[in-house]
């Protein structure tokens, strides 16, 4: 009898570890348990891989992580000459009253966007999120009609915006994964990363008042190679973090939603940066400085045009693990006449089978159509 009851046991324990994601167990099995929050992801930043995952595309609340549209929003009007940094805004006194975390900038008030920029990215500062919104949209609500749209063409099948601070609001959620997505889209911007290095500074108000700002992500400042990220937190949210990260040629980004304090959301992030740093690095297929052996020949002439990929081509790939790839190339075997940089054909990436990238092949030089007396050399030649 002991001994079924034993076998019984073992059974139900290898049926239970066969339903928790390998990943998962791989980064914490110092705690033999899943982390402790609602929802984690881990994806690489140049493929949007996931390289561990917990409940990742749940709907949830994000509290001021909320505030990454809103950044990214008014970086992409900065980059398309539409707004400046150095441009006023006078501030309404819907902005100047919002509750939570500010920097109690003043109604009626004349404030650089750039500057209220900075107070969003390092003090998460509802205030001058709704200032932001109101000067871009017209109000909060055009506002966040223009944060679901981009949230539509970012593919994030798992957001509804509500509002552009992140404050509880009902029918306001997103995903783990979706905020992945959304800061790797934000760490594309030069000016962001000029504010999210800063740790503390001073906002001077138009009147010489002071408000001092901290960092709201510590990471930004104990984490080594941290290249930013945003927090949150609400009763409802709990304690949220999107973080990213670059060491070893390799970005990774990790998001954690509904931690039980803010040290524990700190801590899983930092455990899953740690894991994708030891655990994965990157594998260049296509380098686009390097000529490719797939030089085309003019017709006509005793003449080859080298080829070139258009772009580097990397994917990540676990530490002492050969990757299963191939590459199909669609190149013409003669070509007319070529110039430099044109597209002459593709490259296909098949990883496992699959498809997963077609890269641009560029001709590297100018040879002009061939001439009756280039085509009677190639006889004599033949």
């Amino acid at each position: 009898m002991k001994k079924k009851f034993v076998l019984i046991v073992l059974v139900l324990l290898i049926l239970s570890t066969a339903f928790i994601p390998k990943n998962i167990i791989t980064i914490y099995n110092a705690q033999t348990e899943l982390p402790n929050c609602k929802a984690s992801v881990l994806i690489e930043r140049s493929t949007g891989n996931i390289l561990a995952e917990n409940n990742c595309h749940e709907h949830l609340p994000i509290a001021s992580v909320t505030k990454l549209m809103t950044v990214l929003l008014t970086l992409e009007e900065v980059n398309a000459g539409r707004l400046s940094l150095d441009d006023y805004i006078i501030v309404s006194e819907n902005a100047s009253g919002m509750g939570g975390s500010q920097v109690f900038i003043d109604a009626n008030g004349k404030y650089k966007i750039g500057e209220l920029l900075k107070s969003v990215i390092v003090a998460s500062a509802n205030d001058s999120s709704v200032a932001l919104a109101e000067h871009l949209a017209g109000s909060e609500n055009n506002f966040v009609r223009r944060m679901n749209e981009r949230a539509n063409e970012l593919n994030l099948k798992d957001t509804n915006y509500v509002n552009c601070t992140g404050l509880p609001s009902v029918g306001a959620y997103s995903s783990a994964y979706d905020q992945a997505v959304l800061l790797n889209e934000v760490l594309k911007h030069d000016t962001y990363h000029k504010y999210s290095s800063i740790w503390m500074e001073d906002f001077v108000h138009p009147s010489g008042r002071i408000t001092q700002m901290t960092n709201t992500n510590r990471l930004s400042r104990f984490y080594e190679g941290c290249i930013g990220g945003k927090t949150g937190s609400t009763n409802e949210a709990k304690y949220c973090l999107a973080v990213g990260a670059e060491k070893q040629n390799m970005g990774l980004i990790a998001v954690v939603l509904g931690a039980d304090n803010s040290k524990e959301r700190f801590s899983i992030a930092s455990n899953l940066l740690d894991y994708g740093f030891a655990e994965y690095e990157t594998k260049t297929i296509f380098n686009n400085s390097c000529l490719l052996n797939r030089d085309i020949k003019i017709k006509g002439q005793d003449r080859f045009t080298p080829i070139v990929a258009e772009r580097e081509y990397s994917t990540v790939v676990k530490k002492g693990e050969e990757l299963n790839y191939n590459i199909n190339y669609n190149l013409p075997n003669k070509l007319i006449s070529s110039v430099q940089g044109e597209i002459v054909g593709n490259a296909e990436i098949v990883i496992n089978g699959v498809v997963v990238e077609r890269i641009n092949l560029l001709a590297t030089a100018t040879h002009n159509e061939a001439t009756i007396w280039d085509y009677i050399k190639e006889i004599a030649r033949n």
